[in-house]
């Protein structure tokens, strides 16, 4: 996984140019320069382009062009208009028609006309190229208008104008957000925390939680992927004779009830194998592998015990194994059962994205 800026960043080359030749952007003969290309990135950045899902946490749901494409806007709007001296200076009246213009935007906004916002706030830049406050507040334009793109190319252009503008790093935050950059999103409310200081505002403060929350969701959601697949093939390599890697040792359940030997053999247990190819065990199995306290418990309940001493006495004297459906029909144990099949009540974490939108878009 991609963990720095630049590493994002080499993967997001290497996934536009990887798509080059698909778009039609460039021609087939020009495939085997395009994978010598992305080999030599990938390995000086140390990425894995073939890495889907570091692709997706590098980018969201954009890609290269489409970022590319924001950030030429931003800079049309901001540059000199043509003729002008490259730093033109900017008069008295001219501040005070970008003002006017401003406070004009802001009222768009309270009136909710985002687009007549974002026109005003343009125009105030046009007089006044590279304003952060007018850059910052034209990217809280277009983020009230859905247009995310847009609003993070000039919520970064504003703290790279002015990176002490606190505001801009909470629009740059909520932008990222909003295009599914949790980690980019975090990065940006801690730098308007730190430039805050005396540990933030509560709104930059609750805007940085709620990006950590999405990135413990997303790495929590990945981890259980992980656990699953491993179980799944932990699962499949089970059976008689199953040993590191598979079901567990239920050689002290099986203790219980007088035996455990091949068979059934003396009245004891009956072979695992058996049993084990029973979907409900299995499942029961796998539960109680993945939850140690619960097999304490299962062990220690006095209603089993007294069951297990009733139809095996310990010793396998004759009694042996019950039908597994009149087992079943005792309350008692189908309700351990019910709480085996059930993982026994494992988890209780929040669900993910709770709370996901708290504070996100505060200043």
């Amino acid at each position: 996984m991609a963990n720095t800026s630049k590493q994002r960043l080499a993967l997001a080359i290497c996934a536009y140019l990887n798509t080059s030749v698909v778009d039609g952007t460039l021609s087939a003969d020009d495939q085997d320069s395009i994978d010598v290309a992305v080999n030599c990135i990938a390995e000086a950045f140390g990425v894995d382009p073939s890495d889907k899902a570091a692709i997706a946490d590098a980018l969201g749901d954009q890609d290269l062009p489409k970022i590319f494409a924001a950030f030429e806007k931003t800079k049309a709007a901001t540059k000199p208009a043509a003729g002008s001296a490259s730093s033109p200076a900017v008069t008295e009246q001219t501040k005070k028609q970008a003002e006017s213009l401003k406070s004009k935007g802001n009222a768009a906004m309270a009136q909710k006309d985002y687009k007549k916002a974002v026109d005003l706030y343009t125009q105030a830049l046009a007089l006044v190229p590279g304003n952060a406050i007018y850059l910052s507040n034209r990217a809280a334009a277009y983020s009230a208008d859905k247009d995310h793109e847009s609003a993070r190319a000039d919520a970064e252009a504003a703290v790279a104008v002015e990176p002490t503008y606190t505001k801009a790093w909470s629009r740059l935050g909520l932008a990222r957000f909003a295009l599914g950059d949790a980690k980019g999103s975090m990065e940006a409310y801690k730098k308007g925390i730190e430039y805050e200081g005396n540990g933030g505002s509560e709104a930059m403060k609750k805007g940085f939680e709620t990006a950590k929350r999405r990135v413990a969701d997303l790495e929590g959601d990945e981890t259980a992927n992980n656990v699953a697949s491993r179980d799944a093939g932990a699962g499949a390599g089970a059976g008689a004779g199953a040993g590191a890697g598979g079901m567990p040792d239920l050689s002290a359940l099986a203790g219980m009830f007088g035996g455990g030997g091949p068979g059934g053999a003396g009245g004891g247990m009956p072979d695992l194998s058996s049993i084990m190819s029973n979907p409900m065990f299995a499942s029961m199995a796998q539960n109680l592998m993945s939850n140690p306290d619960m097999m304490n418990n299962l062990m220690s309940n006095p209603r089993l015990r007294e069951m297990a001493n009733s139809f095996g006495g310990g010793g396998g004297g004759g009694g042996g194994m019950p039908d597994l459906s009149a087992l079943m029909s005792d309350p008692n144990i189908a309700d351990m059962a019910r709480n085996l099949m059930g993982g026994g009540g494992a988890g209780g974490a929040d669900a993910p994205g709770a709370g996901r939108g708290s504070g996100a878009g505060s200043n």
